[in-house]
């Protein structure tokens, strides 16, 4: 299988979310995600661009851009 056969096959595989899913799992607006979307680098986490207007969330990515945001705590 080529890698990007690979990569789609993961994608349809696992749960995406939507911008307003997102938003309150992270807690911020759903303005704040498209300004993230917009900007250049983008910022927040990975998301699939199905058009201009729609874009979805794959769980691996808010997943990791959460791990990426984890602050241990020095006992």
């Amino acid at each position: 299988m080529s890698e990007p056969d690979h990569t789609a096959n993961r994608l349809l595989n696992q749960r995406m979310y939507t911008p307003a899913q997102v938003a309150e799992l992270l807690g911020v607006d759903t303005s704040t995600l498209r300004r993230w979307r917009r900007t250049e680098p983008v910022r927040g986490p990975g998301f699939i661009r199905l058009s201009e207007r729609v874009a979805l969330y794959p769980a691996n990515d808010i997943e990791t851009y959460l791990r990426a945001r984890h602050i241990t705590p020095v006992a």
